[in-house]
């Protein structure tokens, strides 16, 4: 006589950190781009997503936090994913920041830092978790450059790093000319310049 075998017993306390990551993840990005920025609060993403509001407070300190890391959470925002060396690098990254604001998510973020007090939490978000994350992603590519014999270590490495990420920043907050790809491979072409003077 057979047996029926019973389910296996569902794991039980909380999901993993990573799985609560992305449901907090896509439901901010959800209600980023159904409702807009301003509904956004770590309330709603705990009420769409089902994860616990510690666990939201765990990843990020506020809902400008995870706004900006909803708007970057896109899968092609890794720059470690290098091709050709500190080119294809530097492409890899700057084309994931042109393509991540130019979403309508993306400009809806920079409507809304448009109007910011410069010390809300949107805009201490957006300066921690984009600008200065991007800044240090360039210079780790930037080293690994040096190390590998690619290129000789810049002499003035802030001031480099300022000369290849300010202009992406300065057209999406101004707005007077795309923020497009071709923008973004005429910065790499330049810094590259730059960087080999």
């Amino acid at each position: 006589m057979s047996q029926e075998r019973s389910p296996p017993p569902r794991p039980r306390g909380r999901p993993p950190s990573a799985v609560a990551r992305e449901k907090a993840l896509q439901a901010a990005r959800d209600i980023l781009l159904s409702e807009g920025f301003g509904r956004l609060s770590i309330e709603a993403v705990v009420a769409k997503s089902g994860i616990s509001k510690p666990t939201i407070y765990r990843n990020w300190a506020n809902a400008g936090e995870l706004a900006m890391a909803a708007l970057m959470a896109d899968p092609d925002f890794q720059a470690d994913k290098a091709k050709d060396g500190l080119a294809g690098s530097l492409r890899a990254q700057m084309h994931a920041l042109v393509t991540a604001f130019a979403t309508t998510r993306g400009r809806q973020i920079a409507l809304a830092l448009a109007a910011s007090d410069p010390e809300s939490e949107m805009t201490k978000a957006f300066r921690n978790r984009i600008i200065l994350s991007s800044r240090e992603a360039g210079r780790r590519l930037i080293g690994e450059a040096v190390a590998r014999g690619e290129i000789s270590a810049p002499a003035e490495l802030e001031t480099v790093l300022d000369m290849i990420y300010a202009p992406i920043f300065y057209r999406l907050l101004v707005g007077h000319l795309p923020l497009d790809r071709q923008f973004a491979d005429s910065l790499v072409t330049r810094a590259l310049a730059l960087l080999a003077l």
